[in-house]
């Protein structure tokens, strides 16, 4: 499903005309000069889909529909509506503006600085706060008014947060009231499906319970929407969960990779990776793919006379400040992968989430396997600029022990798919 734009849509970013991409977390859709910023900013700060050319999940579009169509955009540019930020020389991108520098560090400010966002009076206790912010998206998340939600997330609200008096998160709320649009919006924050309330029923549970089958399927989704991209990638195939199929897991048509020591070796240093370390590395994986999927439609979709490529395209995975040292040069190296080497990758990643998530114990046997008769596409293709550097070696090792992300807990049961029906 896609976006049919309407002629008095406009970017959020410099109010330029047709804007053709969305930033899913921000709720706005933006031109293509802004989206070739946005994509430089990386996941963390804007999630981007092409609206005509990438696929989308209904509710998913809905949602940054419904959030756009509503004033989203005032949220990141609140103290720009006030006439004295005029007076003090502070505006906002204009089409005519050039990419760099005027529309890159307007962009930046506005998202990844958070400058224009209303900010809350300063308190002695910042934990106070966040917890006040997100008890407030707690009970709003039971109406319709996502952009209220959008702001209280803005502002700091936990997407995850459990309340110690109601024993639940807003995830379940919103599933008990049927609310498939802000459930969108709070998985898009990283909340999880599988998350257990003090009665030990998840949001799938509440959703089935109410009704609401269309969100009991979407919710279950979204829990195992890291696999499903790393096997549509592949395969174009998604697993049939309603059937109970969780998993597709890809075998190369060409199996001379399996063969080799060096893919042996790094399969094996895989699978003795802990939970955590194997979660952030899959993660990595996924959003290296999001980014080889963005370039191509990105390559496909520009006017190439108008446009320089070189400097729009993002050569590998922008910093995270979140993440260690170690971890941003293992998600850079992704990039080295040409399609073959990135393809068993990814295969071994699946084998091996599902293994962890069905707690099999480490075997050599293969399981249900779909051939891949067509050769990879070339559009997703980087050709290794290193070949003799092992497959998994500076991605996120033992020896990097950082304390796990706000991001990867949240993100923890939609990697495994814990506790959704078999």
């Amino acid at each position: 499903m896609s976006k049919r734009l309407r002629s008095s849509d406009l970017c959020a970013d410099c109010s330029g005309p047709d804007p053709s991409w969305a930033s899913v977390n921000r709720g706005t859709f933006i031109c293509d000069e802004c989206c070739s910023v946005h994509r430089s900013l990386g996941r963390h700060i804007s999630q981007v889909r092409h609206l005509k050319h990438t696929p989308w999940p209904p509710t998913l579009l809905q949602m940054v529909e419904t959030l756009y169509n509503n004033g989203a955009n005032s949220i990141w540019e609140h103290s720009l509506l006030d006439p004295a930020s005029i007076m003090s020389g502070r505006r906002k991108a204009n089409p005519q503006d050039k990419v760099h520098p005027n529309k890159a560090e307007f962009i930046r400010a506005k998202y990844q600085m958070l400058a224009f966002v209303h900010r809350l009076p300063c308190r002695d206790d910042d934990s106070v706060t966040a917890k006040d912010l997100s008890k407030q998206l707690h009970s709003s998340v039971r109406t319709g008014n996502l952009e209220t939600c959008l702001r209280l997330l803005s502002l700091g609200a936990q997407a995850n947060f459990f309340h110690p008096e109601k024993g639940n998160t807003p995830l379940h709320v919103a599933s008990k009231a049927g609310q498939i649009l802000q459930a969108e919006l709070l998985a898009v924050y990283g909340a999880d499906p599988g998350t257990q309330d003090s009665s030990g029923k998840t949001p799938v549970d509440y959703a089935r319970q109410g009704g609401h089958h269309e969100l009991a399927e979407r919710l279950v989704e979204i829990q195992y929407e890291l696999t499903d991209r790393l096997a549509f990638y592949l395969c174009g195939r998604k697993p049939d969960h309603k059937n109970g199929q969780h998993f597709i897991i890809p075998q190369m048509a060409d199996s001379s990779l399996d063969l080799s020591e060096l893919a042996k070796a790094a399969k094996k240093k895989l699978q003795s990776l802990s939970n955590h370390l194997f979660e952030e590395l899959a993660m990595d994986v996924y959003d290296e793919v999001d980014r080889r999927e963005t370039d191509a439609v990105w390559l496909a979709t520009q006017n190439h006379s108008t446009l320089v490529t070189e400097t729009t395209v993002v050569p590998f995975l922008p910093v995270n400040p979140e993440y260690s040292s170690t971890r941003n040069q293992g998600r850079q190296k992704l990039a080295r992968f040409n399609a073959h080497e990135f393809a068993t990758l990814v295969i071994d990643i699946l084998s091996d989430a599902k293994r962890r998530q069905q707690g099999s114990p480490l075997s050599g046997s293969k399981d249900n396997v779909e051939l891949i008769l067509k050769t990879l596409n070339n559009q997703h293709s980087i050709e290794s600029q290193d070949n003799d550097q092992p497959d998994y070696d500076s991605v996120a090792s033992d020896e990097d022990t950082d304390l796990e992300t706000t991001a990867s807990k949240a993100n923890r049961q939609k990697l495994l798919g814990k506790d959704a029906n078999k």
